[in-house]
């Protein structure tokens, strides 16, 4: 299926480097209204520049427009692609306002046209590892999911001089901006809603903790760069979820059960350490020494085997090319299973209400420091 990318930023080389784990995607060509940056990204690649992102648009032999472009340009451009009859993959978020998303998905149904959104590593390795191990009932009835969306405080380090392989820089300043929550809770949202369905309620709470990110940054409108939200979804369980760029990195998900637990080390990890753990097993040797030796010593000791064991995963028939760390995700997994869904007439799993959805609950997050409507305690002291 031929596809064409929209955008030719950082992110763009992430789709590039994984388009060969996709030979049934064609790539017909790519625009940037950078002029200087789709020149370099085009020589570096050997791909074929569009004069104008309506031209692209417009192109009858591309299927789907991948809209890589900044968050506050996904809705304009991709309502233009819609209506120019194209199907779209949409980077995170699919619009900065729940109603301009809910109104990309009415003309999407309308035009009987789909809108898919990233992030794809939902449907990772890992991802149907942990599937797989809650379907054979290895912990028994989810109750209770951690997951933590931290990226470390990347405004104190020299993200100045972070670049793409084509060259293109790291946009650290729009990304302060932007948020944290918006730019990664998707990456945790995507797996809570294909393992657990649909959000019921959302108790949510963020703020802007470091307003001084450092040169730059002087008189800009930075966005939340802390953000917690619990979720209690419909088919019972409950989830903690933090976003951040000021705590140390973590990009864990823990799930716990009436029988046991299961552990994803990295959420950005195509094939990241699973551990599992079950009340009826006995304990690990490792996990037994490490209690006795905390009790010992009297205190708590934080470097201790992981609880659990880990689980193998099934051979791969072919490694998947990814970027490397910390971004090891298959970004265009998600477009090919798009491809395969169209090709097959059916609705592809990160589209339409379910990514309406993770956009809704994103926002949600995001704006919690405005919107929402916090208990104040009567006592004081």
């Amino acid at each position: 299926m031929n596809i064409a990318f929209l955008g030719t930023g950082f992110v763009a080389d992430y789709y590039m480097t994984t388009l060969a784990n996709h030979p049934e995607l064609r790539l017909t060509g790519v625009y940037d209204r950078s002029a200087e940056r789709l020149r370099q990204f085009t020589a570096f690649h050997g791909v074929r520049a569009y004069d104008s992102a309506e031209a692209l648009i417009g192109d009858p032999e591309v299927a789907i427009v991948v809209n890589l472009t900044t968050p506050e340009s996904h809705f304009a451009l991709s309502k233009a692609a819609l209506e120019a009859g194209k199907h779209v993959y949409c980077e995170k978020p699919l619009a900065m306002d729940a109603g301009d998303a809910a109104r990309l998905i009415a003309l999407a149904d309308d035009r009987k046209l789909t809108v898919a959104t990233a992030p794809a590593n939902a449907l990772s390795d890992a991802h149907a590892l942990v599937a797989s191990l809650l379907a054979a009932n290895h912990i028994g009835t989810p109750r209770l999911i951690y997951a933590e969306m931290e990226d470390g405080p990347v405004f104190r380090d020299k993200w100045e001089t972070w670049r793409s392989r084509s060259g293109a820089p790291w946009p650290g300043l729009h990304e302060f901006e932007i948020g944290c929550t918006l730019e990664h809770a998707g990456y945790a949202l995507s797996w809570l809603v294909s393992l657990f369905g649909a959000v019921e309620s959302l108790t949510a709470f963020s703020a802007l903790t470091f307003p001084d990110k450092g040169r730059g940054t002087e008189g800009l409108h930075l966005a939340p760069d802390f953000s917690v939200g619990c979720l209690k979804f419909r088919s019972g369980p409950v989830a903690r979820l933090t976003s951040g760029l000021a705590a140390p990195k973590n990009r864990a998900l823990t799930i716990i059960g009436d029988g046991g637990s299961i552990a994803v080390a990295d959420l950005w990890d195509n094939r990241s350490a699973v551990h599992l753990e079950e009340v009826s097993a006995p304990r690990r040797l490792e996990a037994r020494i490490g209690h006795r030796l905390e009790a010992k010593l009297g205190r708590f000791l934080h470097a201790k085997p992981q609880a659990g064991r880990k689980v193998r995963y099934p051979a791969a028939a072919k490694p998947a090319a990814l970027p490397a760390y910390p971004s090891q995700i298959d970004f265009c997994r998600g477009i090919a299973e798009q491809a395969r869904a169209i090709a097959a007439g059916r609705q592809p799993f990160f589209s339409g209400q379910r990514a309406l959805h993770i956009t809704e609950l994103a926002l949600a997050l995001n704006n919690a420091g405005t919107a929402a409507a916090p208990y104040i305690p009567s006592s004081s002291f």
